[in-house]
């Protein structure tokens, strides 16, 4: 299965029945990988359930083209996961353009309104990694308003 015909849906936290939907393993599997991957290790909330973000969607979805369409070895999809992780450029892991585009709040542009500050137009490489850093911060952005409203994470 090709992580490219998976489309995520735009939202903060999904729960475990649909991660297990969109990746298209049991519970149990998604439990068990967490134990065996560091790197995949959804929020708990009040209620004791497992939220997972986009980004943990898209490293279960990762863990399962290693594992179950290249065929490596527990130990071998953990140092091949470790390894993209640290080099985000080669983390492959395909979205769809939409989630690519960013969130609405950033204003868009077209294609050809885009230009580094050379005044030069920005190559795609360039362009993609635009894209994945303001998605970076969406999430940090998203983190850190969810401490806000969370009683238990305010400072005093």
């Amino acid at each position: 299965m090709n992580n490219a015909a998976v489309a995520i849906p735009e939202k903060l936290f999904f729960k475990i029945g649909e991660v297990c939907d969109l990746t298209g393993v049991q519970a149990h599997v998604l439990r068990y990988w967490e134990s065996e991957f560091p790197m995949l290790s959804p929020q708990k909330n009040r209620a004791g359930q497992r939220t997972y973000r986009k980004r943990d969607v898209e490293i279960a979805l990762r863990i399962k083209e290693l594992l179950y369409d290249d065929q490596y070895t527990i130990a071998g999809a953990k140092k091949r996961l470790a390894s993209e992780l640290r080099n985000p450029g080669k983390l492959k892991v395909v979205t769809s353009e939409m989630n690519l585009a960013g969130n609405s709040n950033l204003s868009p542009r077209s294609r050809d309104d885009e230009s580094s500050a050379a005044g030069r137009p920005l190559t795609d490489d360039e362009r993609n990694s635009v894209r994945r850093l303001a998605m970076q911060l969406q999430e940090l952005l998203s983190i850190l308003s969810a401490d806000q409203t969370d009683p238990r994470r305010r400072r005093k």
